[in-house]
């Protein structure tokens, strides 16, 4: 009797299966087993990212008829209003090319330099309902008030439902008259996000509260907007209580200060001054917005006794399961050990952040830990009163379900104190953050590296010497798993770590962190590292690499993301005794070749006096050296024959070049950016033979 295969199942049921995977990669794989195979991925695949060439879409295939979600910021050249090097007649042809490819497109992610680009396309599909815009780039000052979305409710109004501005930069002013003037199809919109980093004011509380009138059946609404009453047209008490009342259908409300937007890390001083935000508005606010969900309140000025109003949350917002509080003072005082107070109260919280409590204390974490007894994200950001004891106890508390911490910024809580403090959950925790603030002294540090390399045949004696050096006073149960120096000697298995994700100031080294007792991760599969700091003025680091390479004892490690975007420095010549950042990027990168990386997301340093981020030489010769690279993304600019190095990585597929900061470089007067250096490198990198 014949064996029946997964390809005997009737057409439906494969249909089905297909469906389910989301992950391109393992779609792609599947279209390889058989004809059957390839026209069922094609025919229920509804999501598509198009890369490559624009002036080559007259090259895409039919073959995806049921694509729902089309992408096309990422086209090359990045970054240049699409199509605008072509005549206008072939523009229209290729768009039209388009719209007969994807017949059913309804959600639309474009790059749009200026309006024409919307003009070309959006004609294409009147039913869309979820339109993406991103720039990066400064608005053009011809642009009238308002005209880059005149196109979007123009074409789309019959059926837009959602609008995401968070990666589009634009003036503040643009928005609320177009919403007013198409006010049907701003009354149908359910979702709007205006979430821009890139602004340095934010949205005024006027514009929010006549963006809310026009828009009274939002569900899903985040802004970015200005919190410090010292500004014209801070958001208060008033204006929060009009977007409860202009929105009561609500379930995601986001509202950050655009000072927290610029910089996420910033830790005030006592001198950081009270909002306008009120403990009985917030219950007035909560009272207005039955149904949510999910909010985020990261106001940057401080929110006094907000216990109360937490508590009012959990009894008038009772299906709330994720909050994130920047600022806010007194979200659980726990002064009573049997009774819960303030935000320990709201049990059924899934996902919970607590940045800058300044009063937030061990015995507050307890609470939260005995309470939010359904946490399974937890991250904890600049509370300097929180030791390792009170975050080790709740996460002990939450053993069961926390699998995504993140911890940063905190006074007591180093790179050892944070791992002991995740001890507990090293079993099940799936992704976590650190700060790489090693204990002790550089030379400490230093001292461990080295000992750590050399050979082990007086152990004994090693261990009595590190007792001597002991940093922590850890109780009588915990002692052996210490060195001395706060560094982990215990064996512990991260089974089931995937994601990590890492903060270190620029000219420490990451070589001691495995040293830490995180040498020991099976399944960890990305990383992703963030290098912050002022070059100028540091001595060159006493060894030549920053440790990249001690991350090669991860055996499944395939994607990294390395992000030096906000390490400063001199771009031209540097100072007598400094070092200029080619020569920095030589040290970050030392090391990369070693690991057996399939994806790569790089920041090159920047220099912000010439706003350069420039991958340079000995960057570009160290990246070269990642031979298992198949998506190499660098978010900066190169010169075009530092990027024919890359054609040296044997199966390298995807190569892109984004300048996705703000402000992108205009015009870039070398190599760098133009449209024809870089349809030459992407021509050279797919006329190669590929082996897979």
């Amino acid at each position: 009797m014949a064996s029946t295969t997964l390809s005997d199942l009737p057409d439906v049921i494969l249909s089905t299966i297909f469906s389910l995977v989301s992950d391109s990669r393992a779609r792609n794989s599947l279209s390889l087993v058989s004809h059957k195979f390839l026209a069922l991925e094609r025919s229920t695949r509804s999501l598509l990212t198009l890369r490559g060439n624009a002036r080559d879409l007259s090259l895409v295939p039919g073959c995806f008829r049921s694509i729902s979600h089309l992408d096309l910021s990422f086209l090359s050249p990045w970054g240049h209003t699409l199509l605008a090097s072509l005549p206008i007649d072939h523009q229209n042809l290729l768009a039209l090319r388009l719209k007969i490819c994807f017949p059913s497109v309804v959600s639309l992610n474009v790059y749009s330099r200026s309006p024409s680009s919307l003009e070309l396309l959006l004609p294409q599909w009147p039913r869309i309902r979820h339109i993406k815009l991103l720039r990066w780039h400064q608005r053009a000052s011809q642009i009238p008030i308002g005209g880059d979305f005149v196109p979007i409710f123009e074409y789309c109004g019959g059926f837009l439902e959602s609008l995401d501005l968070s990666a589009f930069y634009h003036w503040t002013e643009d928005l609320p008259p177009v919403l007013l003037r198409y006010a049907d199809v701003a009354a149908r919109l359910t979702r709007l996000d205006l979430l821009t980093a890139s602004f340095t004011e934010g949205y005024k509380s006027s514009e929010i509260v006549s963006i809310t009138k026009s828009c009274p059946n939002l569900k899903d609404f985040r802004v970015a907007c200005t919190f410090d009453p010292r500004y014209f047209e801070f958001v208060g008490d008033e204006t929060l209580s009009a977007v409860a009342t202009n929105c009561p259908k609500l379930t995601l409300l986001h509202m950050v200060d655009t000072a927290s937007l610029a910089n996420p890390r910033a830790i005030p001083g006592t001198e950081a001054g009270d909002s306008a935000v009120t403990a009985g508005t917030l219950i007035e606010v909560f009272s207005g917005l039955p149904n949510l969900e999910e909010l985020v309140l990261d106001v940057g000025k401080d929110v006094k006794h907000s216990g109360v109003a937490l508590e009012a949350l959990n009894s008038k917002c009772k299906k709330l399961r994720a909050l994130k509080l920047g600022q806010f003072q007194g979200v659980c005082s726990a002064t009573e050990w049997r009774r819960f107070d303030g935000v320990a109260l709201c049990g059924g919280l899934q996902s919970l952040s607590i940045k800058n409590s300044g009063d937030l204390t061990d015995m507050g974490l307890v609470a939260i830990g005995r309470g939010c007894c359904r946490l399974t994200k937890f991250e904890i950001q600049g509370c300097e009163n929180v030791t390792v004891d009170g975050l080790r106890t709740m996460v002990s508390l939450r053993r069961k379900t926390l699998t995504d911490v993140r911890i940063s910024c905190c006074k007591n809580l180093d790179a050892t104190a944070s791992l002991k403090a995740v001890e507990p959950i090293c079993d099940r925790i799936k992704k976590l953050h650190i700060d790489c603030v090693w204990s002790g002294s550089e030379e400490e540090v230093e001292e461990r590296v080295e000992t750590s390399e050399a050979n082990h045949e007086d152990d004994d004696d090693d261990y009595e010497r590190s007792q001597k050096r002991c940093k922590y006073s850890l109780e009588e149960e915990h002692c052996s798993t210490s060195d001395g120096n706060g560094f982990c000697s215990e064996d512990r298995v991260w089974e089931k770590l995937e994601y990590l994700s890492l903060w270190i100031s620029v000219g420490e080294f990451l070589a001691p962190l495995p040293m830490t007792g995180l040498d020991d991760c099976p399944n960890l599969e990305e990383i992703r590292i963030k290098i912050e700091g002022d070059c100028r003025g540091k001595r060159r680091p006493a060894e030549p690499e920053f440790g990249l390479s001690c991350l090669a004892l991860y055996p499944k490690l395939s994607k990294m993301q390395l992000d030096c975007g906000d390490t400063i420095g001199f771009a031209l010549t540097a100072p007598p005794m400094q070092m200029d950042l080619s020569l920095w990027e030589r040290f970050f990168l030392t090391g990369i070749g070693s690991l057996s990386l399939s994806e790569l997301d790089y920041w090159p340093p920047q220099d912000r006096d010439v706003n350069q981020r420039s991958l340079s030489l000995p960057g570009a010769g160290l990246l070269q050296e990642c031979l298992t690279l198949r998506k190499l993304f660098i978010h900066g600019t190169a010169h075009e024959h530092f990027m024919n190095f890359l054609l040296r990585i044997p199966n390298l597929r995807d190569v892109q070049l984004r300048a996705d900061y703000y402000p992108a470089p205009e015009n870039d007067m070398s190599t760098e950016m133009r449209v024809g250096s870089c349809s030459r490198f992407e021509d050279q990198l797919n006329s190669r033979n590929i082996i897979d």
